[in-house]
């Protein structure tokens, strides 16, 4: 621990927690769970008292921090700018989300549409009105827009709510032309988008019954029902569609085609990277019986939509990079291969156009390249490369839009250094040539290479100059694991630079470049941000993932751990690095255990929560946010079912074995010392619920043998992180990153002037 990083004890945040004598024989193995109690409903009073104590001790402490003031107005500044999503058209009208920079929640947005020829465009700033502004649907802005549905005729919208970042949501139908809200009413819906028929008469959903006996926070979601609301109806009376009581861990998934003649269902086990296609035809009478198509679960299949007869499919099938095959809708036969699996992870893919038989067709192809986004456009029928799309630099695609009546697509692009911009592709190459469009110019789509026109660039900071990415491979045990270095030109390798470790490492998630004004933040402060892309992710497709989740988990923390170690210097006879950019050196010490702190949220919190556990001496700042950290009981609540698929089963002998080996609750040692530890949760959080982070936050605290401070911040009335109003997310911000500066001995002086202190 560095001399900046001592703190008293006078800082530790509460009482100790009662401790209870609870021991348990599972697969021959004695568990010990002293903070069991910790799992009780939020409406306990003991538990109650418990949270606000340390909440109260954790804000007092966080708030005084030296650089939390100065953190807190650079991320109101770094948030405050235009934010747009990628506009997509239904109907005759076009639809976007919005945020002025200001506004706690995204607005959702309607304009019109404008056609010119085959073109339709974006209609200009004055035609936009808001349809749907979640601001204000209660006093604290904790009320969230979560899912959204429109009818291909772009007349009515199904949306959903979620309170206090729960998972739960509530739909409701809103007339586009009007705003007016209609009277239907669908609650206990989760992990569901919603599907109208063709007609827009209604929608199909994934419904759950009530939680009954159970806080609705924490009982376990299984039985997933595929419903069909129809508009003007009672909920309660909705007709079940479909149900595998035979798989009550299944979850449904549902896509009705363009033409309306089939309900095309993805069914998915949890997390597994699996998945199977079921179909249904849908006519006069209404769905009819569903039935397997792709069924085998040998793979995982992601439907597109239909094109002439052929179900459109992005699958890892004899692929583990993903490919595009086409599928006879009769019998499931793979009658053909549109796109075939290249050198990057094909991370998913877009039908544009091709409405009917006779209108040309599109598949947007977005692929990584060591976890940089490419984009590539074929012809939808053939599959034939029509030529690639020409990004503003290493960055990241977030999403792609287009219908099945368009011949644009719209897509969303960012970077470490800069927001998400608005980009339009004109695919049928009738593009507005030397034309301005809007905010920018375009040339027309051309075969070899397609230059988007800019349709939105939000007004921010300009990316200046002395702000560096770089990338390297960080080689051990036979693997390169991909690592981001995000920084000022000033900052340099002296071996004493204040560093935040940032990681996820699971779920074939990928990780990419992002732009986060809380990453951008410490880079203005003249930290160093160093992302990391671990096994378990989705950077290289199958074997990457399969690499590092169920008896491989440790890998992802062994390549964490190796990252930690080339930054600061340490064993260097088995770590070393690969420059990936020209002015990266591979042969540098950046920091120093003292000055390096480590932070990931949800399974990321995980990550960080058990490299501390291994090696706490590695760390200066250690920063579990909303993590799973109880590897034994995290199946027990809401959806930690599903996560087995990664983790395994704690029921299971062969597999428990594995999770006590790196259970972070489980690993905590008496009288140990530890580096300065925040632990962030939310009260209501149902997705990876709050007990985990209260028995760690418990038992890490008990056992703390060092000054350092360990704290639990608890954010009332918020979730996992979906839907959280700003001014949540600036303040849960500015307090990690103060709590990093503190004590990775990073100051911040002046109005503007930022030093990093050795």
């Amino acid at each position: 621990m560095t001399e900046n990083a001592a703190v008293t004890r006078t800082t530790m945040p509460a009482p100790p927690t009662r401790r209870d004598d609870l021991v348990e024989e599972l697969h021959g193995h004695r568990v010990a769970d002293p903070y069991r109690w910790l799992e009780a409903p939020a409406s306990d009073p003991e538990l109650a008292t418990w949270v606000r104590t340390q909440a109260d001790a954790a804000a007092a402490h966080l708030v005084a921090l030296p650089a939390r003031a100065w953190f807190r107005e650079r991320l109101g500044e770094l948030w405050d700018h235009p934010r747009r999503s990628a506009p997509w058209r239904r109907g005759d009208r076009w639809f976007q989300l919005a945020n002025d920079g200001t506004q706690e929640q995204d607005v959702l947005w309607t304009a019109p549409a404008v056609t010119d020829g085959p073109r339709a465009t974006v209609p200009a700033t004055a035609d936009w009105s808001v349809l749907l502004d979640p601001t204000g649907w209660t006093e604290d802005n904790t009320a969230a827009l979560t899912g959204l549905g429109v009818t291909d005729d772009g007349r009515r919208a199904a949306f959903a709510r979620s309170d206090a970042g729960s998972d739960w949501m509530v739909w409701r139908v809103v007339d586009t032309a009007t705003g007016r809200i209609l009277e239907d009413e669908v609650p206990w819906s989760k992990f569901s988008g919603a599907a109208w028929l063709a007609d827009g008469s209604g929608f199909l959903y994934g419904a759950y019954d009530p939680p009954t006996g159970a806080d609705t926070h924490t009982a376990a979601n299984r039985d997933q029902q595929l419903r069909l609301h129809v508009v003007g109806t009672d909920h309660a009376d909705d007709p079940l569609i479909h149900a595998r009581p035979d798989q009550p861990e299944w979850g449904f998934h549902p896509l009705v085609s363009h033409d309306g003649a089939w309900l095309i269902l993805t069914v998915t086990h949890g997390t597994h990277p699996t998945t199977r296609v079921h179909l249904a035809s849908i006519g006069e009478d209404g769905v009819g019986e569903v039935r397997p198509l792709l069924d085998e679960g040998d793979a995982r299949y992601t439907p597109l939509g239909i094109l002439d007869d052929e179900l459109i499919v992005l699958t890892d099938q004899d692929a583990p990079l993903g490919r595009v095959i086409a599928v006879d809708l009769r019998d499931g036969t793979r009658s053909r291969e549109l796109i075939g699996a290249g050198d990057d992870r094909l991370q998913d893919a877009r039908i544009v156009g091709g409405a009917t038989a006779s209108d040309p067709a599109w598949i947007v192809t977005h692929s990584l390249h060591h976890a940089t986004s490419r984009l590539q456009v074929h012809d939808g029928r053939s599959g034939a490369r029509n030529g690639e799309v020409t990004l503003p630099g290493p960055g990241t695609v977030t999403a792609v839009s287009g219908g099945r009546h368009d011949t644009a697509a719209h897509l969303t692009f960012e970077s470490f250094t800069g927001p998400a911009a608005v980009l339009r592709i004109d695919l049928d190459g009738s593009g507005p040539g030397a034309t301005p469009e809007r905010d920018g110019d375009a040339p027309s789509a051309a075969s070899a290479g397609i230059v988007p026109s800019t349709v939105v660039t939000p007004p921010s900071a300009p990316v200046a100059d002395h702000l560096v990415v770089e990338q390297v491979r960080v080689h051990h045990d036979g693997v390169a694991v991909p690592l981001f270095l995000f920084h000022r030109r000033d900052v340099t390798p002296d071996g004493a630079a204040p560093t935040v470790l940032w990681g996820y490492g699971g779920f074939d998630i990928a990780v990419t470049p992002m732009y986060r004004p809380g990453w951008r933040a410490w880079v203005d402060a003249g930290g160093l941000l160093a992302v990391a892309c671990l096994r378990g992710g989705g950077e290289y497709g199958r074997s990457w993932h399969d690499d590092g989740r169920l008896a491989r988990k440790e890998h992802v923390f062994d390549d964490a751990l190796a990252c930690a170690a080339w930054l600061t210097g340490r064993r260097r006879d088995a770590v070393s690095a690969e420059p990936v950019t020209d002015d990266t050196s591979g042969d540098v010490v950046w920091s120093a255990p003292g000055h390096l702190g480590i932070e990931g949220r949800s399974n990321g919190g995980l990550l960080a929560a058990a490299c501390l556990t291994r090696e706490p001496e590695a760390f200066g700042s250690v920063v579990p946010e909303v993590g799973v950290l109880d590897m034994v009981r995290f199946h027990r609540f809401t959806i930690g079912w599903a996560w087995t698929s990664d983790y395994g089963s704690p029921d299971d002998p062969d597999d428990l074995e594995v999770l006590l080996r790196y259970s972070p609750y489980h690993r905590i040692q008496p009288d140990g010392s530890y580096p300065p530890t925040l632990i962030t949760t939310g009260d209501t959080d149902d997705r990876v619920v709050p007990a985990h982070s209260y028995k760690f936050a418990a038992a890490l605290q008990q056992a703390q043998d060092g000054d350092a401070p360990v704290l639990l911040r608890v954010d009332i009335a918020a979730g996992h992180g979906a839907g959280k109003p700003v001014s949540k997310l600036l303040d849960e911000r500015a307090d990690v990153l103060a709590f990093h500066a503190r004590h990775l001995g990073l100051s911040v002086v002046g109005d503007g002037g930022r030093t990093a202190m050795s």
